[in-house]
């Protein structure tokens, strides 16, 4: 992969590691809007409004997250890309199932994919900081604490039975 000429003052070396793991958070993001805004659309049951509401406060969430991993892979000279075929190639989520109405379903759905997620932004925070480059990993902290957050209010509604 070449990146674009820049004057940030990263070694190219890391930059490249960087742009890598960051395309990697950007890919995971789009999909994570995606599956808030499918469980969004298509959540029934008794917790309907809290549900609806919660999915798309995290899509709203997820798209912040998507674009601060592509102004900063961009700013590192790499090219974002959040194609859906790449997205739909790339993803680490699981494939969001159709057929789920209940809350339940969306609700393990959801947290799910913000757990893997936030696996992935953690590993994220130690490469990128072993790679020497703490901007990027302190950009993978604000996402991982963001996931968190947003994986302990959907788990809330899972263990609410």
């Amino acid at each position: 992969m070449s990146l674009h000429p820049t004057r940030n003052t990263l070694p190219q070396e890391i930059r490249r590691k960087s742009v890598d793991l960051l395309g990697h958070s950007l890919v995971t993001a789009i999909d994570m809007q995606r599956q808030a805004k499918q469980a969004h659309w298509n959540v029934k049951g008794p917790n309907f409004i809290a549900l609806h509401l919660l999915f798309d406060e995290l899509h709203t969430a997820a798209i912040e997250w998507a674009d601060l991993s592509a102004e900063r892979l961009v700013a590192l000279g790499g090219t974002a890309d959040g194609r859906v075929q790449q997205v739909a190639d790339k993803t680490p989520l699981e494939r969001y199932s159709l057929e789920w109405q209940d809350g339940n379903d969306h609700v393990r759905q959801i947290a799910g994919a913000l757990a893997k997620y936030g696996q992935q932004m953690l590993a994220a925070i130690v490469e990128s900081g072993s790679a020497g480059d703490p901007t990027t990993s302190d950009l993978f902290t604000q996402i991982s604490r963001a996931v968190d957050e947003y994986l302990w209010k959907v788990e809330a509604h899972h263990y609410a039975k």
